[in-house]
């Protein structure tokens, strides 16, 4: 019988920094699964939750209300022992290179240390041996120009590369990309989401993967699921060639309206979303009713502006938080 159990679950996240008047609710109330093997991603602009969503799903930041659940357990209710297991099955690559790596470190430190600390190897010529095999698996070789450089005497995608090679040091099960490529070299995006595909394939790691260009998500994960995110809301998920070639909820067209076409023949005839207002609400005073209808070009006075949209199921796949819209196709190349 094949196990069904998600590897991840959030129910009716919520997490609020501040105190009294000036408190900010920058995830409000979501919910999400994640099956083992799967890729998601987090789609949104700058400041909609992402990356705060991303945190608390890998354990490094405290949840406001809800739950996160990793393989059916409530990490909240876990003893050392489970929670210590859960932290180890599930490992975050952040957004900046220059940030998450000890400046002071070699790489060699860098990758040893975990496997010294979670006990994966005994002595230093196995964890110099282990060490080397994880910095071949993420292709940075020969392994030797690598071993005893610090960070500062690496380029941004091999930064990346380590970052990504001491998350495989504890054999994680599910890893948590927060805009993981968004900081390196265009040239180099694709080596490194081709690598992370890799690591998919070969190591069966599920993937959580954050970001806010469509155009990455829809290379990364078409055989996934594409989660979008506004002002701390999830408004449409769903497989992500139905969101990609169908979406539904105004937000994601804007967005995907937004991305580049390489086709100079198709960018003559895309269709642009002419929203309402550039600006975006403040998280000190959301607007009532459905937060994106001040910018909205189909917002609808007296039913938008009132009562806040639910998340309610389509028949192609996924679901939407916009009962006006929901029904309705839009074709974004003319």
């Amino acid at each position: 019988m094949t196990d069904v159990t998600p590897i991840l679950e959030l129910r009716n996240l919520t997490k609020t920094f501040g105190s009294g008047r000036q408190q900010v609710t920058a995830v409000d109330s979501i919910s999400l699964t994640v099956a083992p093997g799967e890729v998601v991603c987090l789609v949104g602009e700058s400041g909609c939750g992402k990356s705060t969503t991303g945190r608390m799903a890998a354990g490094l930041l405290p949840v406001t209300d809800g739950q996160v659940l990793f393989r059916g357990r409530d990490i909240a209710q876990m003893d050392r022992a489970e929670f210590q297991q859960y932290r180890r099955a599930v490992q975050i690559v952040h957004q900046d290179p220059y940030a998450s790596l000890n400046p002071t470190q070699t790489v060699r430190q860098i990758i040893t240390a975990p496997l010294y600390r979670h006990g994966k190897v005994k002595g230093r010529a196995q964890a110099e041996r282990r060490a080397r095999e994880i910095l071949e698996i993420v292709d940075l070789t020969p392994v030797i120009e690598f071993m005893d450089k610090y960070p500062h005497q690496l380029s941004g995608g091999q930064r990346q590369r380590v970052s990504v090679a001491r998350a495989l040091t504890v054999e994680p099960r599910f890893i948590v990309a927060d805009e993981a490529v968004s900081m390196v070299d265009v040239s180099i995006r694709v080596s490194l989401l081709n690598m992370l595909s890799r690591l998919k394939q070969e190591f069966d790691v599920t993937f959580l993967f954050i970001t806010h260009d469509l155009a990455l998500a829809k290379y990364f994960a078409w055989e996934g699921r594409i989660v979008v995110m506004y002002l701390g809301r999830i408004v449409e998920e769903g497989p992500t060639p139905r969101v990609i070639t169908d979406p539904r909820h105004p937000y994601t067209q804007a967005l995907l309206a937004a991305v580049p076409e390489a086709d100079p023949e198709l960018a003559q005839h895309k269709r642009q979303i002419e929203l309402r207002s550039a600006e975006i609400p403040s998280l000190l005073q959301l607007p009532p009713g459905c937060t994106f209808h001040p910018r909205c070009p189909y917002a609808v006075a007296g039913e938008c502006d009132i009562r806040p949209p639910q998340l309610e199921p389509i028949v192609e796949g996924g679901s939407v938080a916009c009962p006006v819209r929901k029904h309705e196709s839009i074709q974004l190349v003319a």
